[in-house]
């Protein structure tokens, strides 16, 4: 990447960290529909990076530039996307850009799947960095590569998350490792289908060879069907069959050897079992220890707002799962409880039914709906005949469960919604709900 001239199109993190790469010995122009930090355009003017905030910025494109980085969460027919497929602009996002940076030696590990990214990428992580190898952590859990690419050069190892919104925009990338967690439907607001979402996870496992490793999940159906003729060797992981990595006994082995019994694990729920499988799979690869992975496992409580505890009020346990935007996730949270569950749902509208959550949902004694979803859950409790309160805001909602939730109950936020109809991300979600349960020890 020198001489050239590339149109970056929206900022945020990843557009911001593009530009300073890109700014070295490159051409750059970025533009954004929402005014940004004063002090990162400043940073970015004076690298010589000229930024422009207006809503249509497809005036702005002409077939003079030479490369389009996209903002993963731009959509893929985006006029301006569009435009510079038309004009024979290539079109890549943040992490395919870093990758042209980045020393080949190293090591990749990448991670996606519908649900359980962030908790395993982390796992990997950890598990390698006991072990006393060099490894960063970066990608779609919040430090965008291109703010790495300098630092790699003491790395031996990259762990890295990858959303399928990134997957859409990468051709070269290669992992020496790729980790496909499970695949349920999710984002079909942004893929407009099931199908294009499958194809977008599936490309995590571009370019890869017989020298590298994919790690799926035997038990889930549609990564099975999706992974059948990709190119890598393949390790599986389950709960049910003898895999690779497996469960027998309530306990998780690899290649035979038994290494914790799960009642010693401190993240709760038989997902992350699967989770946990699928990071050892991964750091195995590497040589890594029996001793290490259950040095971590001792002591892991997991990642903020997945299943997070909160606190413990007049006795009933308060958990923080913004992170779950799909049925599927919510699901999962609410298989991880054996008490009664107040829940709390709702957020924005993508299209998906709740009846996925027909079985789990036998627990939960009341929901506590908000938002743009809360007359599409309303009604689905109805016609199941739950107990269902409906509110316009998520502090509401925690104190309506307040209200009603006795000793040894369990209110869990777990939303079954994206955040983006009140909040700018799950994790402001997420915050909130716990400055509200923490407002709450007020009135013990």
């Amino acid at each position: 990447m020198k001489d050239k001239k590339v149109f970056i199109l929206g900022m945020a993190r990843s557009g911001y960290e593009a530009a300073k790469l890109l700014s070295k010995n490159n051409t750059v122009f970025i533009t954004d529909m929402k005014e940004q930090d004063e002090k990162q355009v400043k940073e970015l003017e004076e690298l010589g990076v000229k930024l422009v905030i207006c809503d249509d910025p497809v005036d702005y494109l002409d077939d003079s530039y030479d490369l389009l980085v996209k903002n993963p969460g731009i959509k893929y027919n985006h006029k301006t996307v569009l435009k510079a497929r038309e004009l024979g602009i290539d079109v890549i996002n943040e992490v395919e850009l870093a990758y042209y940076y980045i020393n080949k030696d190293i090591n990749i590990i990448g991670v996606t799947g519908s649900n359980g990214k962030t908790t395993t990428v982390t796992l990997i992580y950890k598990f390698l960095e006991k072990d006393g190898k060099k490894v960063c952590l970066g990608g779609n859990i919040g430090y965008p590569l291109c703010s790495l690419v300098e630092d790699l050069k003491n790395y031996d190892y990259l762990a890295l998350e990858i959303s399928d919104h990134q997957l859409c925009d990468m051709y070269k990338f290669k992992t020496n490792v790729s980790v496909l967690t499970n695949i349920v439907p999710a984002h079909l607001d942004f893929h407009d289908s099931f199908e294009r979402y499958k194809e977008m996870k599936k490309r995590i496992f571009n370019n890869m060879t017989s020298k590298d490793i994919g790690i799926i999940n035997y038990d889930n159906n549609e990564a099975m069907s999706l992974t059948r003729d990709i190119g890598c060797t393949k390790y599986y992981f389950s709960r049910k069959d003898k895999t690779k990595a497996y469960m027998h006994d309530n306990a998780i082995y690899y290649e035979g050897e038994k290494i914790i019994d799960c009642r010693y694990i401190k993240l709760r729920g038989v997902h992350n079992y699967e989770n946990i499988m699928a990071a050892i799979c991964a750091v195995k690869v590497y040589g890594v220890s029996s001793d290490s992975i259950r040095d971590v496992l001792l002591e892991f409580g997991g990642v903020e707002h997945r299943i997070e505890y909160v606190d413990t009020i007049d006795g009933v346990e308060y958990y923080n799962d913004s992170k779950a935007t799909n049925c599927e996730a919510t699901k999962t949270a609410l298989n991880s409880f054996d008490n009664p569950v107040l829940l709390i749902m709702g957020g924005l509208d993508r299209g998906n039914p709740f009846d996925e959550l027909d079985e789990a949902i036998k627990n939960v004694s009341y929901v506590a709906c908000y938002g743009e979803t809360k007359a599409k859950i309303k009604e689905y409790c109805n016609e199941r005949g739950i107990s269902c309160g409906v509110f316009d805001t998520l502090k509401e909602a925690t104190i309506s469960c307040y209200e009603k939730s006795t000793l040894g109950d369990v209110v869990l936020l777990s939303p079954a919604c994206a955040s983006w109809d009140q909040y700018k991300n799950f994790e402001d979600r997420g915050n909130e709900y716990k400055e509200i349960v923490n407002s709450l020890r007020g009135n013990e």
